[in-house]
């Protein structure tokens, strides 16, 4: 009889486990790259990828996102550019973030680590910078705030409404940052001459000094099971970035194509 207890609770266990997988839209190994295009002259090349890790003794998954110029617009202004993200996996929170900024003559470099444990209520930073701070519980990084939003956002079991708003508070460049998504509605959009259906999102910006309206800045995610960030548009005063996938690897699901 306590064998089949026994039995029972793990067949139980191990199911609601691969229902939890199925919760999970992206693995450790996913990396996608994209193309930067600017105007006629500006170009470069971004990367967007998770991997597995280690930090203070414990495993993580490692995010990290680089961009870069390339071609005349590397010598006109060359741009290297990383953010990287240590994420614990049981809680998909960040517990150390870097950002390390080569823009022109301009550099920056920042390592922030989030301890989400001691207390109850908020969230304790430590910057390299500008030394303690704390936010609110369950804080964000910039990058592990859209691996936030693709698992518990369009993963979820909530259904997204056009014209609703989803937010996340992030710690970006030493301050509280909070990152609001318009959905738009579903959208297919090319990518390499190929249709994907994918959920378009608007993210509020302040109109004023770069922004022209709310809607300058646009991203879609595809509707399949990875929720995959596949295209971001820029629309500020002095022209329009795009960034489109190029390539991906490690997905979780295959992506739907539309012929």
């Amino acid at each position: 009889m306590r064998k089949t207890i026994i039995t029972v609770l793990f067949i139980i266990t191990a199911g609601l486990q691969w229902l939890g997988a199925q919760k999970q839209p992206y693995l450790p190994g996913e990396k996608i790259t994209y193309q930067i295009k600017y105007g006629i002259i500006g170009s470069g090349v971004a990367a967007l990828e998770i991997k597995e890790g280690m930090y203070n003794g414990e495993k993580i998954w490692h995010a990290v996102a680089t961009g870069q110029t390339t071609g005349f617009a590397d010598a006109l202004y060359k741009v290297r550019d990383a953010y990287e993200s240590y994420i614990d996996p049981a809680t998909d929170l960040p517990v150390f973030s870097i950002r390390n900024i080569q823009e022109g003559k301009y550099h920056k470099y920042n390592e922030v680590s989030f301890d989400h444990r001691s207390r109850s209520d908020s969230t304790i930073l430590f910057s390299d910078l500008t030394g303690n701070h704390s936010g609110p519980k369950g804080l964000l990084d910039i990058i592990s705030c859209f691996y936030w939003f693709r698992k518990y956002y369009l993963a979820g079991d909530q259904e997204l409404v056009p014209g609703e708003t989803y937010k996340m508070m992030t710690w970006f460049a030493d301050e509280l940052y909070p990152i609001i998504l318009r959905y738009k509605g579903k959208e297919t959009i090319k990518i390499k001459g190929s249709g994907i259906e994918c959920y378009r999102f608007h993210p509020v910006t302040e109109v004023g000094r770069v922004f022209k309206t709310e809607e300058d800045m646009a991203m879609w995610f595809t509707t399949d099971e990875n929720f995959l960030p596949v295209k971001f548009r820029f629309d500020i005063f002095v022209g329009s970035f795009h960034v489109d996938m190029t390539s991906y690897e490690g997905l979780r699901a295959p992506i739907n194509f539309i012929e």
